[in-house]
C-alpha cells in the first residue's frame, strides 16, 4: 500500500498527520517497532520508552530496507533518504497503521474481547467454543496461542511472545482469510495500555474480576483498573461480573450481567441477568442450573473448581448475545475440552496429575481448596515463584498458602531470570514456617522436582504442577530455555510407569 493511501486512511486518529514530502510513490509491504524485525519495504515506527529512544534504530532499520520512518519528531529525520511521517503518539500511529494496511479486519469480525486478572483465558476458550457450538467459524487469540478457524494451536515466533499490534493485525487478518466469522479476543491490561489492540473494534467485551496484580507495570489499582476499562470504553456491550466492585463502576456503559444468584447486598436491582443455582461438583465435573434472560437450563461441564462457574456464565452471556440458542450452549458446554495449563488432568489413576497456572496466592489458593475437595489421598503441588522485579512480595505468601492447602509443596524455579534461586526458595520456604507448616522440600531444579513429585506419588494421591503450564519457556539466569510443562510431565509418568512395569516382572 502506498504511504500517502495509507496516511489517508488513518489521518483523523493520527491526529492530523499528513503523508509526508516524496511519500506518493513509497509502498508500505509491512510495520514494526523493533528495528530487529524490518524487512525491506517496513515502515519502521520509532516508539520512545522508558530506556531508549526508537530513534536510536533508525539506521538499523534502514540498513535492513525501511521505506517509511514514524516517529513524534526527530532532528535527524531532514537527511533521511526515507520519507519521515510525523504524529503524535508513536504507540497510537503501530495500531492505527496496521490495521489499515491489513484491511481493518477486526471490522469483518464479530469481536469478543475478555479482560480481568483471573479467567481470561479459560472465559476466552469457552467463548470460542460456544460460538463454534452454535455453527460460526472462529478465530481465537490468547496467551496460549491463536487458533484459525481450525481447532489447531499455533504459536508466535519465540520473538513474538508478547504480539504487538502488528502481530495482532495480521493474525485477526489471517482469521478473515480463513473465513472466519467471529474472534475470541484475550486482553491483557498491558496490551491494552500500550495500545497492542488499538484499531481493534469490539463487539462484546467481558469483564472477568479485578485482582493485585502487574501493579509494579500499572502504579497502583486504580492505574491497573484504567487500563482494562479501555476494553470496555470501545466495545458496543460490556459482560460485567456483578461479585467485583471494581467491573461494576462500568455499570454505566450498556452492559449485562453475570454472577451468584444470590447477592450479598440482597439488594434486586444488583441481581444478575445469569446467575447458577443447584451446583455440584463431582470429580471432575460441574453440574447446575443456569438462570438466564432466554430461560432456566440445566448444564454439565467437564471443568474441576467452582471458581470455573464464573468464568462459564461470562461465555454463556456473551455467546447468547451473539445468538447461540440454549440447546448448543448446553451441548457446547458438555463437550468442552478443557483449556491446555488451566486445571489440566493429566492422569486420573493412580495418582491424579494436574497442571495448572496458578501463580499468584490467590490463585494458588483457589486451584488447592478446588483440588483438595476432590482428592482422596494427600495432595502435592509443585511450584515456584518468579525472579527479576515480578512481584518478590509474593514469594512468601505463595509458600505459605501451599504449605498450609497441600500435604507436600515442593518449591523450585519458575523462571528466576537474574535473581538467585535459594534467594527465592528461601523466602517461600519462610513463608511456609511462619504459617506453621514444615512440609516442605528445596528442589532448585524443576525437571528434578517434578520427578521427586511423581516417584512420591502413590493411589489416590493429586499431584498439581503450577506456574508454568502453557508457558513455551523457562528462564534462568541469563538463558531463556525450551520448556513444555505437559510434554515433559507425561514423560516423565511414562518413565515412571515403565519403570514399575520393569519391576513388577
Amino acid at each position: 500500500m502506498e504511504v500517502t493511501a495509507l496516511t489517508r486512511m488513518v489521518a483523523g486518529r493520527l491526529e492530523g498527520a499528513a503523508p509526508p514530502k516524496g511519500a506518493s510513490a513509497t509502498t508500505i509491504t509491512g510495520i514494526t517497532h523493533n528495528s530487529a524485525w524490518v524487512q525491506p519495504g517496513y515502515a519502521f515506527v520509532a516508539v520512545r520508552g522508558h530506556v531508549r529512544d526508537g530513534h536510536d534504530f533508525v539506521a538499523d532499520a534502514l540498513a535492513r530496507g525501511a521505506a517509511l520512518i514514524v516517529g513524534e519528531g526527530w532532528r535527524g529525520s531532514a537527511g533521511l533518504p526515507v520519507p519521515y511521517l510525523r504524529v503524535a503518539n508513536a504507540r497510537h500511529a503501530l495500531g492505527d497503521l496496521a490495521a489499515a494496511l491489513h484491511g481493518h479486519p477486526s471490522h469483518k469480525l464479530t469481536t469478543v474481547g475478555v479482560t480481568g486478572t483471573k479467567g481470561k483465558t479459560t472465559t476466552t476458550w469457552l467463548v470460542r467454543h460456544l460460538l463454534r457450538s452454535g455453527g460460526h467459524r472462529v478465530g481465537m487469540l490468547s496467551t496460549l496461542g491463536y487458533k484459525l478457524g481450525d481447532d489447531v494451536l499455533h504459536q508466535f515466533p519465540a520473538h513474538f511472545t508478547t504480539p504487538e499490534a502488528p502481530q495482532v493485525q495480521e493474525t485477526l487478518a489471517r482469521m478473515v482469510d480463513d473465513r472466519c466469522t467471529h474472534a475470541a479476543i484475550e486482553a491483557s491490561s498491558e496490551a491494552l495500555a500500550q495500545s497492542r489492540l488499538r484499531a481493534t473494534r469490539f463487539d462484546v467485551a467481558i469483564w472477568t474480576n479485578l485482582q493485585p496484580e502487574h501493579l509494579n507495570f500499572h502504579g497502583d489499582m486504580e492505574g491497573y483498573f484504567q487500563a482494562k476499562r479501555m476494553l470496555i470504553d470501545g466495545s458496543r456491550l460490556a459482560v460485567l461480573n456483578t461479585a467485583d466492585p471494581w467491573g461494576m463502576r462500568l455499570a454505566d456503559h450498556p452492559h449485562v450481567t453475570y454472577g451468584h444468584a444470590e447477592n450479598e447486598t440482597g439488594d434486586e436491582a444488583m441481581a444478575p441477568d445469569w446467575a447458577a443455582t443447584a451446583v455440584h461438583e463431582d470429580g471432575g465435573m460441574l453440574r447446575f442450573t443456569v438462570q438466564s434472560p432466554v430461560g432456566d437450563f440445566p448444564v454439565t461441564v467437564p471443568l474441576i473448581g467452582r471458581y470455573n462457574i464464573a468464568n462459564i456464565l461470562a461465555a454463556l452471556a456473551a455467546a447468547s448475545r451473539l445468538g447461540v440458542d440454549v440447546a448448543d450452549l448446553q451441548a457446547g458446554l458438555a463437550e468442552f475440552p478443557g483449556v491446555p495449563g488451566r486445571m489440566q488432568v493429566l492422569a486420573e489413576s493412580p495418582a491424579r496429575v494436574v497442571l495448572d497456572f496458578a501463580h499468584t496466592p490467590d490463585s494458588l489458593q483457589v486451584a488447592l481448596e478446588s483440588l483438595r475437595q476432590t482428592t482422596r489421598a494427600r495432595l502435592i503441588a509443585v511450584l515456584g515463584s518468579a525472579g527479576g522485579p515480578r512481584d518478590p512480595g509474593k514469594r512468601a505468601p505463595l509458600g505459605a498458602v501451599a504449605a498450609t492447602l497441600a500435604d507436600l509443596a515442593i518449591f523450585t524455579e519458575e523462571d528466576c531470570r537474574d535473581t538467585p534461586i535459594y534467594d527465592i526458595l528461601n523466602e517461600m520456604q519462610r513463608g511456609a514456617m511462619e504459617a506453621g507448616r514444615h512440609n516442605t522440600l528445596l528442589i532448585p531444579d524443576r525437571l528434578e522436582a517434578i520427578r521427586c513429585a511423581l516417584a512420591d506419588a502413590a493411589e489416590g494421591d493429586t499431584v498439581v504442577f503450577c506456574g508454568k503450564a502453557g508457558e513455551i519457556t523457562l528462564e534462568r539466569a541469563d538463558e531463556v530455555l525450551p520448556w513444555d510443562e505437559e510434554t515433559i510431565v507425561r514423560r516423565e509418568m511414562r518413565l515412571k510407569d515403565e519403570g514399575r512395569g520393569m519391576k513388577d516382572e
